[in-house]
């Protein structure tokens, strides 16, 4: 006896390529919606490499979302990086301490480990012009950054420039509010012109760093020795 099977049995057995192309315009709109647009332009290619490598539905959402953590990251690093105001892109890597051999590389680099964050520790490079000081200092900071605190880097001149032109306006507290926030606050060239001190630059930077002492870290440069920042 021959046997007939209806043409419709047949449609039924193929996949249906529009309504899998629709499943996937809602996917990408979706992802869109929730503003993954990483994971939305990736879209094509980690399904394309999910069939090329037979990936499971939870290595496909693990790849795709993977990629928009990393974008996320990064743009969160360059807007760290934005903020920090960092003069360069030192790092410690770069540092010659060949040269600089009043350096004590071991103990740079156990303050490249961070840890006096935890502490609202603070750091002081005392040196002459050229030894490095600002180097290290950029370096740390940029550590910091990498590591996900926030940082901002100042000249001391420029920090008094800045809180004595908010006095002036009224916005003081702002200011103060302003240094007192990062988690890691850079002074360069402390007490670098000292032939005619200026009180109210003088009255800022005690007021900044009196404000993080024991609250947030601090690092100065100077060229003067300790006994004669007074």
């Amino acid at each position: 006896m021959n046997t007939h099977r209806p043409d419709h049995a047949v449609n039924q057995a193929e996949p249906d390529g529009s309504s899998e192309a629709a499943t996937y315009q809602r996917l990408r709109a979706h992802l869109e919606v929730l503003k993954l647009g990483t994971a939305a332009e990736a879209l094509t290619g980690v399904l394309d490499a999910a069939r090329a490598e037979q990936l499971s539905p939870t290595a496909v959402m693990e790849r795709l979302l993977g990629l928009e953590v990393s974008h996320a990251e990064a743009r969160r690093l360059a807007g760290r990086l934005r903020f920090a105001c960092l003069p360069h892109s030192w790092t410690l890597d770069e540092f010659d301490f060949a040269a600089q051999p009043g350096v004590d590389e071991k103990l740079v680099r156990e303050l490249a480990a961070l840890r006096f964050l935890d502490d609202a520790g603070n750091v002081l490079f005392v040196g002459p012009p050229g030894t490095g000081k600002t180097m290290l200092a950029v370096a740390l900071a940029r550590a910091a950054v990498d590591a996900g605190h926030r940082v901002y880097f100042t000249t001391a001149a420029d920090l008094a420039k800045r809180c004595r032109k908010a006095a002036l306006e009224g916005r003081w507290a702002t200011a103060m509010r302003f240094y007192c926030g990062p988690r890691l606050l850079v002074i360069d060239e402390f007490a670098y012109s000292r032939t005619a001190p200026d009180p109210d630059a003088n009255a800022a930077l005690f007021e900044v760093i009196n404000r993080r002492y024991l609250k947030s870290s601090t690092i100065v440069t100077s060229h003067a020795g300790v006994a004669s920042l007074g």
